[in-house]
């Protein structure tokens, strides 16, 4: 599992995009722009999340 949420091309980059979506929502201050800022972030962290569930399901031995 540790080589799942380690510091992986996957995980370094949704954090990137994260940080920019919302570093640039703060700086905007608008509530529409912090609005698309949160679906933004949500769509990346399901994508995310969906990618490494299935990439440790097809590694799991049940």
């Amino acid at each position: 599992m540790r080589h799942l949420l380690g510091p992986t091309y996957r995980n370094l980059a949704a954090l990137a995009v994260l940080a920019a979506v919302l570093g640039v929502a703060y700086l905007v201050a608008d509530p529409l722009v912090r609005y698309g800022a949160g679906l933004v972030a949500f769509a990346v962290w399901m994508a995310w999340f969906v990618t490494v569930a299935r990439e440790w399901i097809s590694r799991a031995d049940f």
